[in-house]
């Protein structure tokens, strides 16, 4: 376990410079943390974890059951608790703690580990606790969230919807109270979240570094500061910190007495139902965080500041409807919306609310009034302990959101794109120096693909594409467990342990079981790959609809990987070379990116694109050698770029297949006369060759049930 508590002083959480989001959605947790945690979403190097962190410090101590390792409280310990049941005694008094889940962890120490020989042999639940049970009544933080394994993520979830753990092996089940705060991180750029866990958290906060240099320099000086003398710079910021935690302390004192009238829960319902979010938990997140946030500004009516702050904060990660949707809230819309369902409650009048700094107050909200969050620091020699830890919550963003709109100014050009004629075919690819470069063009919709995987039986991680040993999915066999016992195989256990029975003086009913009899499961299920697409951009492909067509299917494949939990890279070729568009990543978000910006235009030089997946794929199986590729080249086959074009395409591509790589060619050539040369490609690769209808899952779907009924006609 990993917990916020060291020799070292944390950096206080009132030293942080800037980020206000995050700041607030933090701290309204700390106030109610039924609001349900926060995902913090931004770019490496933007103190995220720092904030995180030093937001123990603030949290207040709890009082646990002494001994009890599952914090059982004293006045209403846990019936099922497997350290129970409780007798009255002491009771210590202990910092909330924060317990971070590496991405790397085992099932075992999130949820804890049974001990299965002592079960099966003596009947005895002995459980060594994880982290969720280290977690209860603290913070679980889970630093590059978007990275977990999937049956990690399955297990966050079930605990953080029934507020428990449950271990079970072979029907011997513990179960203990699982109740934490989840607080994430993540670079978008490595990826997204599965919507199931994305939903569960209650906030999402985007944070940026700033533009602004003096603010730069603030943080530079702040943290050589602290890193020179950890514990004078703690001492120096101690009276905000104890002034902040003393706030904190009165909001959730104040928290039960504040009201939530009809006139904002009449627009908390609105303003979920106009940004067409899924399920009601975004009207709850939004009720409570609304409730806490009068309570962070000392009052005990909800506003409509209030709710529009919620709103900021609770909707914009709901409003997701694929992976290439930018989160984000159109706050035109927003405002619109709050003014047509607002008025004042039954009986209530606005003119007679005693808080100055109520709905018409400033956004720098000055006492503890204002609500929010700390000011924006001044210039960089300002003394630090000048700067009051006041929070005000309703703040004009800098960093920009991602509105519904932010495409829109690029809507007219696609016209004025499409009345340049493009130049034929042959005359781009014979053009001396063909090396030319067209503006790019948009993709089609995307469609549902066919599942192209890779042969065999891998062994890489969870995923939901190839056949693969896995540690769930459906039981093959039995094997002697290599380190921690995974799944236990009942039958193949007592199986080995029966023909020893007399042997080892066995006089009761119990089974005697030892070590060396345990077979642990051997499952099936799928893994992820790695899908490198290499997509010809060359002048043979730049025939406006053939491009935008090419770009729907890769954007539709893109899709998919998402879907099934891969990584992705991009390669492009065209001109007299070939380039590494998009290295090995889990963003989807970034492939469809650089998808729309690829420009065409050139010759088609094949055999650079194949030799640099050749060599990406050497790179990232020194990286990962337990995940397979799967490269996908989208091109009609050309090959005209270099000396001897043709030849060195087919060498690269027998020199991809010499090392297993699996392979599927889409064959882009269109036209009433076609070459073949995509075909020929995919033999020299050993792979498959599809073209772009047979893409499409409702083609192949539509194949098989016409092959099926030739069979049963004939």
């Amino acid at each position: 376990m990993t917990t916020a508590h060291n020799t070292t002083p944390q950096y206080p959480f009132t030293a942080v410079v800037g980020m206000d989001d995050l700041r607030l959605a933090l701290l309204l947790n700390a106030v109610s943390p039924a609001v349900g945690g926060v995902l913090v979403r931004g770019e490496k190097g933007t103190a995220k974890s720092t904030a995180v962190r030093a937001l123990s410090a603030l949290m207040p101590h709890v009082d646990v059951v002494g001994g009890c390792r599952f914090a059982c409280a004293p006045d209403a310990p846990d019936p099922g608790c497997p350290d129970g049941p409780h007798e009255t005694g002491a009771v210590e008094d202990r910092p909330t703690r924060m317990v971070e889940l590496p991405v790397g962890a085992s099932e075992d120490r999130l949820v804890g580990a049974l001990d299965i020989e002592r079960a099966l042999s003596e009947g005895v639940k002995a459980f060594e606790p994880g982290l969720l049970a280290d977690a209860h009544r603290g913070i679980l933080y889970v630093d590059e969230v978007n990275l977990l394994h999937d049956h990690l993520v399955d297990l966050l979830l079930d605990a953080a919807a029934m507020g428990a753990s449950y271990v079970e092996r072979e029907g011997v089940s513990v179960r203990h109270a699982a109740r934490f705060l989840l607080v994430g991180t993540m670079n978008p750029e490595e990826g997204e979240l599965r919507p199931q866990l994305l939903d569960r958290f209650g906030l999402t906060v985007e944070v940026a570094a700033s533009r602004e240099p003096d603010q730069r320099v603030s943080v530079v000086r702040r943290r050589l500061a602290y890193d020179a003398d950890p514990a004078g710079f703690a001492a120096r910021w101690a009276a905000e910190e104890d002034e902040l935690r003393h706030r904190i302390a009165a909001a959730r004192e104040l928290l039960p007495g504040v009201t939530l009238g009809d006139a904002a829960l009449r627009q908390i319902a609105a303003t979920c139902a106009a940004f067409e979010v899924d399920g009601m938990r975004a009207d709850i997140v939004m009720a409570r965080t609304a409730t806490a946030l009068a309570a962070w500004a000392g009052r005990t009516d909800v506003l409509e500041e209030d709710v529009r702050q919620a709103a900021l904060l609770a909707l914009p990660h709901r409003r997701r409807r694929n992976p290439f949707d930018a989160p984000g809230l159109d706050e035109d819309k927003l405002d619109r919306t709050l003014e047509e369902f607002g008025g004042a409650d039954e009986g209530t009048d606005g003119e007679d609310d005693p808080d100055p700094d109520g709905p018409d107050g400033g956004p720098d909200g000055g006492g503890p009034d204002g609500g929010g969050q700390p000011p924006q620091d001044g210039g960089p020699e300002e003394d630090p302990r000048t700067e009051r830890p006041e929070l005000p919550h309703q703040q004009e963003r800098e960093a920009p959101q991602a509105p519904d709109g932010p495409e829109a100014p690029e809507a007219p050009e696609a016209p004025e794109r499409q009345e340049q004629p493009a130049a034929p075919e042959q005359s781009q690819e014979g053009a001396p120096g063909a090396g030319g470069q067209k503006a790019a063009v948009g993709a089609t919709e995307p469609f549902r693909t066919r599942r192209l995987d890779v042969p065999g039986l891998g062994e890489g991680a969870d995923g939901r594409r190839s056949r693969a040993r896995t540690a769930h999915g459906r039981t093959t066999g039995a094997r002697r467990p290599h380190g921690a016992l995974g799944k236990l195989h009942l039958a193949a256990t007592v199986q080995a342990a029966a023909p020893h029975q007399r042997a080892r003086g066995r006089s009761g009913r119990g089974l005697v079981v030892r070590r060396d009899d345990l077979r642990e499961a051997v499952r099936e299920g799928r893994e992820g790959n790695l899908v490198l697409f290499v997509v010809d951009a060359s002048g043979s492909m730049a025939a406006r609809k053939r491009m935008s067509a090419v770009k729907g299917a890769v954007l539709s494949l893109l899709l998919d990987a998402y879907q099934r939990r891969d990584k992705i890279g991009m390669i492009t070729f065209r001109g007299t070379g070939a380039e590494l568009a998009l290295p090995p990543t889990s963003s989807v978000e970034a492939g469809a990116a650089r998808l729309e910006q690829l420009p065409t235009g050139g010759r088609t030089p094949l055999s650079e694109g194949l030799l640099r997946a050749h060599e990406v794929l050497r790179v990232e199986r020194m990286r990962d050698a337990s995940r397979r590729p799967l490269l996908v080249v989208v091109t009609d086959g050309r090959a005209t770029g270099g000396p001897e074009p043709v030849g060195r395409a087919a060498r690269a591509a027998r020199l991809l297949a010499g090392e297993g790589t699996a392979s599927v060619v889409v064959d882009c050539e269109a036209g009433p006369v076609r070459l073949g040369l995509a075909g020929e490609l995919a033999r020299e690769l050993q792979g498959t060759a599809i073209t772009l209808d047979e893409l499409r899952a409702d083609s192949v779907s539509a194949l098989v049930r016409t092959v099926q009924g030739n069979r049963k006609a004939a």
